[in-house]
């Protein structure tokens, strides 16, 4: 599946890298375009974050009312998402469409001859071949990154080999060669600028999501201080008390899923080329002027 999407996002970053002629331009139209792409999708998250935080009072009033009662708790809560218009779900689609694109584009930047340039399999191992014959190293995780690399070695050994010139990829984006893997050049201090870009970027985005949680707690407690609901059937007043450990539970869920994507992605970088990192860096500048966005323009609608 994940090589059935980075082929159709190849074809995406080969015809952005000919009108511009560098990887790594190519690299940041490809991010902006696939994130225009998802617009809708994001729209329609942050939307359902805001509405989700509204229907929570009234989730705690029917599970305190019917919590002995599991099949009319359940019946309930299906018919108040209903009437809201909410799947009680909706939040596992953004999350498959975030694995998907993370996987996808880690396949696509790892094999590039592959899903941009779209030679086969028997050509690439060729030029490994040619490569291992004269003593060269050649990874087994990257092998067409280092087919890039020893570009002009190989045109030399086949100068009337038409296919070669697909190796010709200009890596070199305002002084960082993007196919290299910081892992593998651990002396070279360029190969942090862009990990560490990310890095920054993600604690920004990460402070920026316990921010809007913490106000929207915040604002819930002010609007109900006391947590006291009348039950339209019987008129009595029903006290619904969020205890502290449940809260800190769910506030330290939140959190450490807040981080889960960030250190996988930092942990994928180091041994990654660079053009990954640097896609990230600018899906995370992105996403940022996105929530800002979005949230001022969905708050004047709800004003």
């Amino acid at each position: 599946m994940f090589e059935f999407f980075a082929n159709i996002f190849g074809y995406l970053l080969e015809l952005l890298y000919n009108l511009v002629n560098n990887y790594g331009v190519a690299i940041i139209l490809f991010t902006v375009v696939i994130k225009l792409i998802l617009l809708p999708l994001s729209i329609k998250q942050q939307r359902t974050m805001k509405k989700s935080a509204k229907i929570q009072e009234k989730l705690k009033v029917i599970q305190f009312k019917y919590k002995n009662n599991p099949e009319k708790l359940n019946q309930e809560m299906m018919d108040l998402y209903k009437s809201e218009k909410m799947s009680p779900f909706s939040g596992c689609l953004t999350a498959i469409v975030q694995l998907v694109l993370l996987l996808s584009i880690f396949y696509l930047v790892r094999s590039p001859l592959t899903f941009m340039e779209k030679m086969n399999t028997e050509d690439i191992n060729k030029y490994v071949s040619q490569l291992q014959e004269e003593g060269k190293q050649v990874s087994s995780v990257y092998p067409e990154i280092d087919l890039i690399r020893e570009y002009n070695f190989l045109k030399e050994k086949n100068p009337d080999d038409q296919n070669i010139d697909k190796l010709n990829l200009q890596m070199n984006f305002l002084g960082l060669d993007l196919s290299k893997i910081p892992q593998q050049n651990m002396t070279d201090y360029t190969v942090y600028i862009i990990p560490a870009l990310y890095i920054l970027s993600s604690f920004i985005s990460i402070r920026m999501t316990t921010a809007m949680q913490q106000k929207m707690n915040k604002k819930k407690e002010q609007n109900n201080s006391k947590n006291n609901v009348i039950d339209g059937e019987t008129g009595k007043e029903l006290v619904v008390k969020e205890e502290s450990n449940e809260m800190d539970a769910v506030m330290q869920t939140n959190k450490m899923m807040s981080w889960m994507m960030p250190i996988m992605s930092i942990s994928i970088a180091f041994v990654a080329p660079l053009g990954l990192a640097l896609y990230w860096l600018v899906n995370n500048i992105l996403m940022i002027a996105e929530r800002l966005v979005l949230n001022k323009i969905i708050k004047t609608e709800e004003e």
